[in-house]
């Protein structure tokens, strides 16, 4: 076929698809009548009452971290959708206003060639009319030439009336999306653009404060306990395992001591993993036996409780030695102000958010709780706080954001049921349930890094999954 005809076809190609493509197309973009949008009178005003409330939650069942955010009360999630459909359905509008002026102008010369074509093969299909009559005046072969010209031309005929449809059709296209893009706009404006824009930037900017806020995202009180997650069951029926809670995230050495006295071995692993395998990386021996299952480890050194003492060791682990040691006064010990199970678990000593702790009882206070705040190098006791809970009708305790929690028992049916408060002097009564799944908790401690519980639970290592809740006040918030 000539280059003219193959230029002609693949025009007449083009026009076919992109007729297609608009029929199918433009009815999905003009669907206004199947999304209802408000109008400015159903539009809630922008004034919440209340700031951020934030559930943060140590992580789920795979292992992930869990953070839910509950948005002020006053909502504008739902105005901002319409608004953020309605942008983009103007920006497809546009777009494809754009495409289809761009092929009106490039096929505008095209359409005056095959008109001018349409006009030769019309004149020239009279003609070889003429001739044909005629045609026994004429050379054989110059007839049969002419025919053959002619019966290629011929089936271009009707394509060149359905290219005349198309570019048409084309056309029609053009004045329904400038129709749509009028309405589009004057939509826009009613719901206002510029209002749009204000809330989409403050939204813009409440996710960044959130965001800022989630990374210095620290104290909450407690919700929820969930789980357990057995990790290892080893040892005896009673022991301590933890982890550093100011260690780097690349840091994940788990320690391992087994029973509550009459041992001076810790036990220590490069991972979780390697705690699970049994695969152990060191062993330290310390200079003195320790007293019940209460320890920490803190900042790369270990603190426990002197056996048949209240003296108060750290151990640093990095140094093989005792850094320092202190006598917690007036603090019972060996059995005097144990916990429900007993084990020598009168000094309990923990680490969360702020600081150091140690929980034990004194006659002073009548054998009910007392809490101090250590400071890490010295021991020195920095304040203590006197409580009205019995240290011996509490199963464990632990802290967390300067707040302690003590359990009812150690046994089943344990529950969260009472918490003091460092920051306001405060207590109160709670309810907050978990499950004791092997009967007997002999070591329950927070690690602030994890949000986690780590526990004990008669000869098995287990992980308790945490919820806190917090509230973040915004800029908008009296």
């Amino acid at each position: 076929m000539s280059l003219p005809l193959l230029k002609l076809g693949a025009v007449l190609s083009t026009m076919a698809m992109i007729s297609n493509w608009m029929s199918q197309t433009l009815p999905s973009l003009v669907g206004l009548n199947t999304t209802r949008l408000s109008t400015p009178d159903t539009l809630t005003q922008i004034s919440p009452k209340e700031g951020w409330q934030v559930y943060s939650s140590a992580q789920d069942p795979d292992g992930r971290c869990i953070c839910t955010v509950v948005a002020p009360e006053q909502n504008l999630c739902s105005r901002d959708a319409k608004s953020r459909q309605l942008r983009q359905l103007l920006e497809k509008v546009q777009n494809m206003s754009q495409s289809i002026e761009v092929l009106n102008l490039r096929t505008q010369r095209d359409f005056q060639y095959v008109l001018k074509m349409e006009t030769q093969m019309k004149g020239l299909k009279v003609k070889f009319r003429q001739i044909e009559d005629d045609r026994k005046t004429l050379m054989t072969k110059h007839f049969q030439e002419l025919k053959e010209k002619m019966d290629e031309l011929l089936p271009l005929i009707p394509v060149l009336e359905q290219y005349k449809t198309d570019a048409k059709l084309i056309t029609q296209f053009k004045e329904e999306i400038r129709n749509l893009s009028a309405v589009l706009t004057g939509i826009q404006e009613e719901i206002g653009a510029y209002d749009y824009e204000e809330l989409h930037q403050r939204v813009l900017s409440l996710e960044t404060r959130l965001r800022d806020c989630m990374k210095k995202l620290t104290c909450g009180k407690l919700m929820k306990i969930t789980g357990p997650v057995t990790v290892k069951t080893s040892g005896t029926r009673f022991g301590a395992w933890m982890t550093d809670p100011l260690a780097s995230e690349k840091n994940n050495r788990v320690w391992y001591m087994d029973s509550y006295t009459n041992n001076k071995i810790v036990r220590e692993y490069k991972s979780i993993a390697d705690f699970v395998s049994g695969a152990e990386s060191r062993t330290y021996n310390l200079p003195f036996k320790w007293a019940g299952t209460n320890h920490v480890v803190y900042n790369g050194s270990l603190y426990f409780n002197k056996y048949q003492s209240n003296i108060i060791i750290k151990y640093s682990f990095d140094m093989g030695r005792v850094l320092a040691q202190r006598s917690l006064e007036y603090a019972g010990f060996h059995n005097v102000y144990p916990y429900t199970w007993g084990g020598f678990s009168d000094i309990d000593l923990m680490a969360d958010e702020i600081g150091l702790w140690a929980v034990y009882a004194t006659n002073q206070n009548a054998g009910n709780i007392v809490i101090s705040q250590l400071n890490k190098d010295t021991l020195e006791v920095m304040k203590s706080w006197s409580t009205g809970y019995p240290k011996r009708s509490a199963g464990e305790s632990f802290m967390i954001c300067g707040t302690l929690y003590v359990t009812n028992s150690h046994l089943t049916g344990a529950k969260v049921y009472y918490s003091y408060s460092t920051k306001t002097s405060t207590y109160e009564y709670t309810d907050i349930p978990f499950h004791n799944q092997y009967f007997h908790i002999s070591m329950l401690d927070y690690n602030a890094r994890d949000r986690a519980l780590y526990a004990w639970n008669n000869g098995h290592q287990v992980l308790f999954n945490v919820t806190l809740f917090h509230i973040i006040k915004t800029e908008d918030d009296t």
